[in-house]
């Protein structure tokens, strides 16, 4: 899954294109490099979101849908 998509699905970030964009502003670090929007995010991948308040998070699962209540199952906090 895309790494824009995997924002918007996981509720980490609101909308696409606004993870499209701190993509495209290196505000989002997947294993501590700079990551595109396209990157293909895989289980046990470290994202690091630099928009706001800063959040470090571990990629548990993937899924193309997923409830809000469900959506924090996505990661976890490291």
């Amino acid at each position: 899954m895309r790494l824009d998509k995997f924002l918007k699905v996981s509720r980490l970030i609101k909308r696409r294109t606004v993870a499209n964009e701190a993509c495209d502003a290196e505000k989002v670090l997947v294993n501590g490099k700079a990551a595109r929007a396209s990157y293909e995010v895989k289980v046990a991948d470290i994202i690091e979101i630099n928009i706001g308040k800063p959040i470090k998070v571990r990629v548990t699962d993937i899924k193309e849908y997923t409830k809000k209540d469900d959506a924090s199952a996505l990661y976890e906090v490291v």
